[in-house]
């Protein structure tokens, strides 16, 4: 297998297509096979040569690629350590001196040997073979070698570029210029530690209300104002009126150079008030409530509603103005420019929007967050409280004139004597001695009951009572009788406890008596069991039928009092279970 030739041409050499013979059918064959047998023959006959083809597609890329390969594995001939001398004695001196020379000149001369060997290798392949003309091989293309860049004089250094360079810099870019230096030294000596107002002292200082808050900021921010346009401000102008401010600008780049002037000082003041501004929003750090300035907050009673003053929103605003009075500081400073042709241009110092909304929104939740604790407090006493002005207890006064009771029914029974006759009540029956099981069983789960849950709800309204009783003392003389009844309603839940004590030795009590009782019953019993035993043997001396009626007799009391021992052994049993369970 041979290429035609790169010129184009015409060569009687055969090509891939031309190697096969075209599909010729023997003529016995045509003239006994039908034209779809034809078809079918000729469809195979494709076939076959269709992969013998693929077959030679793939020999010849495999055998272009192990081609390759041994070519590349081929040593090349190193550069030439003359040519590598030559190539440094190129870089400028200045950049051969430094600490990590030798390991730059290493690493420069490494990537130029690399280079190389690569180039040396693809010059082979290009030299030694031809890559074929088939699929698969596409990515294989061997690229001519990268070419000189045309119309560059590589003979001459760079140096002298840079110069030319930095020479225009110098003549365009007028922040280089000494002028400017001086501009900035003003700005950083008078800048560097200024705040327009003292924020540390709002925390040492007593609770501050807002107005007085708002006051104090705008004295301070006016007066800071009035300080720099007195010192720093004066400094700038006394150094434009010089003529030495200007040297080295052309007049038809004086607009240009007290541009780069105003834009100086535009960035000074507005890093002024944005530093202002940061200090603000760090005295309300969560992390360190140490610096949080204390405010002046009064709950109001007013006729008709129960508020804070002042109120929650007025407090933000409050907060938030300082933020907004910094921002209205330094906006009428004039440009040097202007200053001194005598026109009205000023700087553009105003706060940047992402800088406002950035401490608006950590200020509110900052507020929001501390304001938690005051706003339950507030709800807790408005719920409380609230109808005493919000007109339900006037409404419930005049619904209370209006009603038409008895004298005897306002004097019926007072509050705290419905309290003593429910106190009293409960001692009687928990110092009551139980006069049967029953009742001792009913009389612990009664006063169970009372320890579990009413006593809880009498102290809560005696406590309720002792509110009002504090308010009666105040507008009302209580007599000797009403004053011993109220003491002694209000000392009850501090001698109920005794009384619980005591009905508990009672009991125990109780149940110790029972016992005896029973017990002695019982030796009782058994002494009648030995009787009735003794009675059974004397039933042979009554054997005759004369004596039927005195046995019947003497028969029928000894079962009832077998009866009656029985019931007796019952009741024990009922009995020694209630003392012998936790009943309490």
């Amino acid at each position: 297998f041979k290429m035609p030739r790169s010129d184009g041409a015409p060569s009687n050499k055969k090509t891939l297509r031309s190697s096969f013979l075209p599909i010729v059918l023997p003529s016995a064959v045509v003239s006994e096979t039908s034209p779809l047998q034809n078809k079918l023959l000729t469809y195979r006959r494709c076939k076959e040569q269709q992969t013998m083809l693929n077959q030679l597609l793939l020999s010849f890329q495999t055998n272009y690629l192990f081609m390759k390969k041994c070519v590349q594995s081929n040593p090349v001939v190193p550069i030439q350590q003359q040519w590598l001398m030559s190539m440094l004695t190129l870089v400028p001196q200045s950049l051969m001196e430094g600490k990590d020379r030798e390991l730059l000149i290493e690493k420069l001369l490494g990537e130029i040997i690399r280079d190389f060997e690569k180039s040396m290798k693809r010059c082979m392949v290009r030299s030694v073979l031809i890559k074929p003309n088939v699929k698969g091989l596409e990515d294989e293309e061997e690229a001519p070698l990268p070419l000189s860049p045309l119309g560059l004089d590589f003979s001459s250094p760079w140096h002298k570029r840079f110069i030319q360079a930095k020479k225009r810099i110098l003549s365009n870019l007028h922040i280089l210029h000494p002028t400017m230096k001086t501009l900035l030294d003003f700005g950083y000596a008078e800048f560097s530690t200024f705040l327009l107002a003292d924020f540390v002292s709002f925390r040492l200082k007593v609770p501050i209300d807002c107005e007085s808050l708002k006051t104090d900021i705008s004295l301070s921010c006016s007066k800071a104002e009035e300080k720099i346009l007195n010192t720093w401000y004066q400094r700038v102008i006394s150094l434009f009126t010089q003529e030495a401010a200007s040297n080295g600008v052309s007049l038809d780049q004086l607009d240009s150079f007290y541009s780069c002037v105003a834009t100086l000082m535009t960035n000074q003041l507005r890093d002024l008030l944005i530093r202002n501004v940061e200090a603000f929003v760090q005295l309300f750090d969560p992390e360190d409530g140490s610096c949080l300035p204390l405010f002046k907050m009064e709950l109001i009673i007013g006729e008709k509603h129960v508020e804070f003053y002042p109120s929650f929103q007025e407090l933000e605003e409050a907060i938030l103005f300082v933020v907004n009075r910094i921002g209205q500081t330094l906006q009428n400073v004039q440009t040097v420019h202007s200053w001194l042709a005598g026109g009205a241009t000023t700087l553009h110092t105003e706060l940047p929007t992402h800088i406002v909304a950035w401490a608006a929104s950590t200020l509110k939740k900052v507020i929001r967050d501390n304001l938690e604790g005051p706003k339950e407090y507030f709800e807790n006493y408005v719920g409380r409280y609230g109808w005493l002005v919000d007109g339900t207890a006037q409404a419930r006064i005049e619904r209370f004139g209006a009603e038409q009771h008895s004298f005897g029914e306002y004097t019926a029974v007072s509050f705290n004597s419905t309290f003593y006759m429910e106190f009293e009540a409960i001692k009687e029956r928990a110092l009551k001695v139980p006069e049967s099981t029953e009742e001792m069983v009913e009389t612990i789960a009664y006063i169970k009951e009372v320890k579990a849950k009413g006593i809880q709800d009498l102290s809560l309204r005696i406590k309720e009572c002792s509110w009002q009783m504090e308010y009666f003392l105040d507008v009302y003389l209580f007599s000797p009788e009403d004053i011993a009844l109220n003491a002694t309603v209000l000392l009850w839940p501090k001698k109920i406890d005794p009384i619980f004590d005591e009905h508990d030795d009672l009991i125990e009590e109780s149940k110790r008596k029972g016992e005896q009782e029973l017990i002695h019953r019982s030796e009782k019993l058994t002494v009648e069991l030995e009787k009735l035993a003794q009675s059974v043997t004397e039933l042979e001396e009554y054997s005759e039928l004369d004596c039927m009626q005195q046995v019947w007799l003497i028969f029928s009391v000894k079962w009832v009092e077998i009866f009656c021992v029985l019931n007796a052994q019952r009741l024990w049993k009922e009995f020694k279970v209630i003392l012998f369970t936790d009943v309490n």
